[in-house]
């Protein structure tokens, strides 16, 4: 069958996931909305299809959408999805707090209509690696680090259009913590003000995090610097040592330690793998649907609020 979707949003992500979209088999991307008519006329153009606004998009015959916004734009446009009974892709941050997250998961889960969100570390073959490493020699210590350069759409400086640091962009490595050691009971955080004119995004945060399996984590995260220089964790096992980014994973045991890189494209294998759930009913492991993205983001939205108040904050 030929599967034909509709995107939602023209800016950088939006155009990635275009681009794949239009370049995989079985795939007809129908039409580019946004709210900013000439983006979605360039990046529609670019690809060969119409820019229309959403309801027409909506009208015209979609099997799935796909919902590339910034942060403050979510929630009502899932809600009209959700309404219209289409299958729906979000990219992360699932929104700038958790009140808008937990209606769309809410409305999700009542119309039980088939999800998938832009968390793509999690299709790395290296991230599977790693977590069969920590399968077998349990988690005790996590360390997330994010650091990194104020990206350039003017919405990120802004903590109630972007949400913050942690929730935009640090969340992609909470969730892998959570992958890798299971769920966090309790964070507690702090953070640097920011020091950039017109910005009011911390320039750095940090975060202690307790899991439930008694492992202990730090996050780190900023975004101050002029160039991004880590994102990624480290793990310490009973047994083994990890290292992990979004292009390399080293294993060290007792009898050494191994260097491997991702032989799999994740920001590609992401809309890959929703597309073959939608056509096939074939789920990959690395898919993860709304409710799962929940998780992550309660976590994220945790630690954003332990570093606002200075409190100990649940963190799911």
């Amino acid at each position: 069958m030929t599967l034909r979707v509709g995107l939602v949003g023209a800016g950088g992500v939006g155009a990635r996931h275009g681009r794949t979209l239009t370049a995989l088999g079985g795939v007809e991307l129908v039409g580019v909305a946004d709210t900013v008519p000439a983006a979605a006329a360039a990046l529609a153009g670019e690809l060969g299809v119409p820019a229309l606004d959403v309801d027409a998009l909506l009208r015209s015959r979609l099997d799935a959408v796909w919902l590339c916004v910034p942060p403050f734009a979510h929630g009502e446009l899932e809600l009209t999805v959700v309404r219209a009974g289409l299958p729906l892709f979000v990219e992360k941050p699932l929104g700038t707090d958790l009140a808008v997250a937990e209606e769309v998961a809410a409305a999700v889960a009542a119309a039980g209509v088939p999800t998938a969100t832009g968390y793509h570390w999690r299709h790395l073959d290296t991230v599977a690696a790693a977590r069969a490493v920590c399968a077998a020699a349990p988690p005790r210590l996590v360390a997330a680090t994010w650091l990194d350069k104020v990206p350039p759409p003017a919405w990120w400086s802004r903590a109630d259009r972007s949400g913050g640091q942690v929730v935009e962009q640090a969340t992609h490595v909470l969730d892998v913590a959570r992958v890798l050691a299971g769920e966090v009971a309790e964070v507690q955080a702090l953070a640097a003000p920011s020091s950039g004119e017109g910005r009011d995004v911390d320039d750095a945060t940090v975060a202690l995090l307790r899991f439930d399996s008694g492992a202990v984590g730090t996050l780190s995260a900023a975004c101050a610097q002029p160039a991004k220089t880590r994102a990624g964790l480290e793990v310490s096992c009973a047994g083994a040592a990890l290292e992990l980014t979004e292009t390399a994973l080293a294993v060290t045991t007792a009898g050494g330690t191994t260097h491997t890189e991702p032989a799999v494209d994740a920001r590609t294998a992401v809309d890959r793998a929703f597309v073959e759930l939608l056509t096939t009913g074939t789920r990959a492991e690395g898919l993860v649907d709304y409710a799962e993205a929940l998780r992550t983001h309660r976590l994220a939205v945790a630690v954003a609020e332990s570093a606002r108040t200075g409190a100990a904050v649940r963190g799911r």
